[in-house]
């Protein structure tokens, strides 16, 4: 079961006809795998160096290239008519953001932290001040550092504990490939200290003299944790942990009272947490509990929780399958100490928690809407915090201070902008200390946003989230443009973005389809929607938008399907099961190619994704069932909608040649003459443009082919 050598001798080459979309080259590569052969006649697209190339897109084979450039083309050739409307989508959408603005300073001993943006600027600088107010001082600023770059994308930043020195990391590749450097603040000069090719995390020692990070291994996977002292060479950086076979991703984080990091070892179904004394220069590690299949925890610590030192852990052992809070001695080890603090509710799932000196605070969805709950430890005494929409969004704040009474969090909805508050949490009293201003001008009252519940084939009720415009007729005549995602327990929340507004200002109705594979309604929600179940995120899709024609919210040749990586995957299988009930779909940097994937583990995310869709090397029964659904080997002889598939070059989560491969099969295989579109940015990677103005570009092409597809100007080409 080996995979045969990829060609690289032919692709798409030469100038393309003006009206012809360009044709890949088929060159069948065959392999078997448990009796099944599998054919792949676009193989070659993968190149062969492709880890390279995530480090230098230069090197991308120049016929590979020739046929990405080709697609480029032909896709801006088919989109021209559309220009202008691309343009007046850019300024609106950039009327709407306020250029010259910045975060809520975040306080930290004698110094506050926060963010800002310049007017005309595309990247953020990082600055402080005085606590309480005064000049501010610049430490890192991102427009500079972005000058003359292809590709620049700021990653963590981590002051020391004595606030003499800031550590940060950027991408230059759009491969997530992060180098940390260390900047003396005082002189505003970098140290020599350069790490490289990290995942970005970083975690200063309390005495300063050294600082923890993530290492990437030869397959771009998070899977080392290393100490680098100052001044020494990064060769010799300590290794402190590992994960020996790739399997599990790897991250770090500063625990809130400042004394440990914790070291996080995870995949989609099971985690384990580790301990690093940040006091001990020389520390180790500390398992907190052993791994046990299908356990998940988080941990934070106290150094004085019921008279002793303690762990608060955030888990769904002991079938707490939404979730609960136990503590457990510091001095203890395994999970025999554990004690219920928040026992487990079923149908309450915990999303996240904090812990401060005085308080314990948890983030919790009960029926699909989120609430803050607080409480004071010592006491079982608890007070919720939430509001009256009918669906909105809630994010606590990470702090830098442990001894405080002050929660900071963000509201929003599909209607109202974000709200950040500061929440007294021993007077009960909130201040609100920005709201997100829309300089071009915003009235919620001017919008519906609504939850809806669409019933799926087993009864399952699957929420939809709704914006609208007041004045839109819901009459069966208005056009939509439907999101879905349903994948690894990620639920998307009904929050506010000023983008949306271009489109249902035209008369749009914008869904968000909550389908199983998210945590929308708790932990079985996710589960339901993974491994052997994941045709119920496809279903539910085809079932929500199903119910929003039959209730009118949407004319029934007027729906746009869109999606983005796992969420591409949603849209791939979608159109391969009901191309007939959308319009036109947009799939931005789709996740299509799953077997092939799943089945190459030396891919950066394949070992570790078998948690979350089956191991197809090992496990038959998993071979199939994604062969039964992955969108590249289930395209076949039928009509589809028109498409518009966006990619980036250094993708290192979806791999450039994904959707390339499946655009060359759809144009080889369909039977309809609907355009379909691939565009590739040579210079980005999974997150596209890094720069806030330029990110607008790629949110207005696709908006644009939207609104072409729902009045049938786009150009019929085959």
């Amino acid at each position: 079961m080996t995979d045969s050598p990829r060609s690289r001798a032919s692709g798409s080459v030469g100038p393309v006809p003006p009206c012809a979309a360009p044709r890949a080259e088929a060159r069948p590569v065959e392999t078997s795998w448990h009796g099944v052969i599998l054919t792949d006649e676009f193989a070659w697209l993968k190149d062969p160096n492709w880890q390279r190339v995530m480090r230098d897109p230069r090197l991308l084979d120049p016929r590979i290239r020739e046929h990405l450039e080709n697609e480029n083309a032909y896709a801006d050739r088919t989109l021209a008519s559309t220009v202008a409307l691309q343009e007046t989508l850019i300024t609106e959408m950039r009327g709407r953001i306020k250029e010259e603005d910045s975060t809520v300073p975040a306080a930290d001993g004698a110094f506050s932290y926060f963010t800002r943006y310049r007017a005309g600027g595309q990247h953020p600088s990082l600055c402080r001040e005085p606590r309480g107010g005064g000049v501010s001082e610049v430490l890192i600023d991102g427009d500079a550092l972005a000058a003359g770059k292809a590709f620049f994308r700021l990653g963590a930043a981590a002051h020391s504990p004595d606030h003499t020195m800031l550590a940060w990391s950027a991408d230059e590749t759009g491969g997530e490939l992060f180098a940390i450097r260390v900047r003396d603040i005082a002189r505003m000069t970098e140290l020599p200290d350069i790490v490289p090719e990290t995942a970005g995390d970083i975690v200063w020692t309390r005495d300063c003299a050294a600082f923890y990070y993530v290492r990437l291994d030869a397959q771009q996977r998070p899977s080392s944790v290393h100490r680098h002292r100052l001044g020494a060479d990064v060769r010799e950086d300590s290794e402190i942990y590992a994960v020996p076979d790739g399997s599990r991703f790897v991250s770090l984080s500063r625990l809130r009272s400042g004394r440990f990091a914790a070291i996080s070892v995870h995949d989609h179904d099971t985690s384990e947490a580790l301990l690093i004394d940040l006091e001990d220069p020389d520390a180790r590690p500390r398992p907190v509990a052993p791994r046990e299949p299908a356990m998940r925890y988080e941990v934070e610590h106290h150094p004085d929780f019921g008279g002793s030192p303690a762990l608060i852990i955030l888990t769904n052992a002991d079938d707490a399958e939404d979730f609960k809070i136990v503590w457990t001695p510091l001095a203890a080890t395994g999970r025999a100490h554990w004690r219920d603090v928040v026992p487990h509710r079923p149908g309450v799932f915990i999303l996240s928690f904090a812990v401060l000196r005085d308080w314990l605070i948890r983030l919790e969805r009960e029926d699909g809407l989120p609430r803050i709950v607080v409480r004071r430890i010592g006491t079982q005494n608890e007070h919720a915090i939430a509001f009256d929409e009918e669906a909105y969004s809630l994010d606590l704040h990470e702090g830098f201070e442990f001894e405080t009474d002050t929660l900071r969090f963000s509201y929003s909805s599909m209607t109202t902008p974000s709200q950040v508050w500061d929440y007294d949490l021993a007077a009960r009293t909130r201040s609100l200390r920005k709201r997100q201003e829309i300089p071009s001008g915003h009235d919620p009252a001017d919008y519906v946003t609504r939850r809806v519940l669409a019933q799926a084939s087993d009864g399952e009720a699957i929420p939809v989230s709704l914006l609208y415009r007041r004045s839109t007729p819901l009459d069966g005549t208005a056009p939509m443009l439907i999101y879905g995602y349903g994948a690894y327990g990620a639920s998307i929340p009904a929050s506010f973005s000023s983008n949306r507004l271009s489109l249902v200002d035209r008369g749009f109705v914008f869904a968000i389809a909550h389908v199983r594979g998210g945590t929308e309604k708790g932990w079985r929600w996710y589960r339901g929607g993974k491994l052997a179940a994941k045709q119920n995120t496809f279903s539910d899709f085809i079932a929500a938008t199903e119910h929003l024609v039959a209730r009118k919210f949407a004319a029934p040749d007027k729906v746009v399907a869109q999606g983005r990586s796992a969420g591409g995957l949603l849209i791939g299988a979608v159109a391969n099961q009901r191309p007939g009930l959308y319009a036109a779909v947009i799939a931005e940097v789709p996740f299509v190619d799953v077997l092939n994937t799943m089945l190459d583990d030396t891919l950066p995310l394949t070992p570790p994704e078998w948690a979350e869709w089956g191991n197809p090397i090992t496990d038959p029964a998993a071979f199939a069932t994604i062969r039964a659904y992955s969108p590249y080997d289930n395209v076949r002889a039928q009509d589809y909608p028109a498409m518009l598939v966006l990619a980036g070059l250094t993708d290192p989560r979806v791999t450039y040649w994904e959707p390339a491969k499946w655009v060359a099969r759809l144009r080889r295989r369909k039977t309809d003459q609907n355009a379909i579109m691939l565009r590739v940015n040579l210079d980005a990677g999974h997150g596209g443009a890094p720069g806030r103005f330029d990110r607008l570009k790629e949110v207005a092409l696709g908006y644009a082919f939207a609104i072409a597809a729902v009045e049938g100007t786009l150009p019929r080409t085959g």
